[in-house]
């Protein structure tokens, strides 16, 4: 019975005294050898040297903040969910009095630390993140020489004030059209106890 049609027929036929010398195949061999030797190299003198990447690149995460310089991430676990690796790992905390500034929300993320040799760079938890907290840049990440030192912190994933990190081709024309619409607060800077849950 047959099942698909991909089978092959293998031949057992004899081999020739040539065929048998192997010298027509070593030939065929050193010649697409040399052949590469006049070609340009494809290698480059990283990091001297980048190879040009996409604008859409997966690559060193990022913590944004808002235009105020608050932390968007509101330590809601969508991310750690999404990613299939599991390489993402937070705790929460309630943000006190007089940390309106630092923190977006009432809650933020007192620790938040990604696995990067796990991470396999997917996306997933940018898009589950409902505060667009969490985005991937075009950074590679730095080689290291001890394993703990490849779980980012927030030392190394939160932007800072001054230096502001470009994640605009990575936004979708969805999202960019979405916050747009009038009468929606969720992208919202939270200012005391409005909440502004969705009201105009």
């Amino acid at each position: 019975m047959q099942l698909t049609n991909r089978s092959k027929v293998v031949s057992n036929k004899e081999q020739s005294f040539m065929e048998s010398l192997y010298l027509p195949a070593i030939a065929k061999g050193m010649l697409i050898t040399f052949s590469h030797l006049f070609k340009k190299t494809p290698t480059v003198k990283y990091p001297e040297q980048t190879r040009p990447r996409a604008a859409v690149y997966r690559g060193q995460h990022v913590l944004k903040r808002d235009e105020n310089g608050a932390e968007r991430c509101t330590s809601c676990g969508l991310c750690a969910v999404s990613c299939p690796a599991e390489a993402i790992t937070m705790e929460s905390a309630e943000r006190k009095k007089g940390e309106e500034n630092l923190y977006r929300e009432e809650k933020y993320a007192k620790t938040y630390e990604i696995n990067m040799l796990r991470c396999i760079f997917c996306g997933l938890c940018e898009e589950a993140c409902p505060k667009e907290a969490i985005f991937l840049t075009d950074r590679i990440v730095d080689t290291e020489f001890e394993r703990e030192d490849f779980i980012y912190g927030k030392d190394k994933l939160v932007e800072t004030v001054t230096e502001r990190i470009d994640v605009s081709k990575r936004q979708t024309l969805e999202v960019a059209e979405f916050k747009k619409i009038p009468g929606l607060k969720h992208n919202n800077v939270f200012e005391g106890k409005n909440l502004n849950k969705g009201k105009k």
